[in-house]
């Protein structure tokens, strides 16, 4: 589980920022090293922020489905990477979050 941190930034519109799992073995099955290179892109985090929600065409807000600490899979090409310190986060907007568990 990712650790608790402290942001500096609130997500406008429908967007959630994700942080997202880093824990992928670094040995295959087989017992390969994986380089980090080789890697497959995580699809699965934990949302520690949320925006207030997108607005319908008369101007009301239409709740976010997800709310901070869901545990999420998401779009694997999905959102935009943004780094504070050494913690990477993922913003997305919740129409690329598959599901929530």
């Amino acid at each position: 589980m990712p650790a608790k941190t402290s942001i500096t930034f609130t997500p406008l519109s429908n967007r959630v920022v994700i942080e997202p799992d880093d824990e992928q073995d670094q040995v295959s099955p087989g017992g390969i090293y994986i380089p980090d290179t080789a890697k497959e892109k995580p699809q699965e985090g934990q949302i520690i922020a949320v925006g207030p929600g997108k607005l319908d065409e008369n101007g009301k807000r239409i709740p976010m489905e997800v709310k901070v600490g869901d545990r999420v899979i998401y779009s694997k090409y999905a959102g935009t990477e943004y780094k504070q310190g050494t913690t990477e986060y993922l913003v997305v907007r919740e129409e690329d979050i598959l599901l929530k568990r």
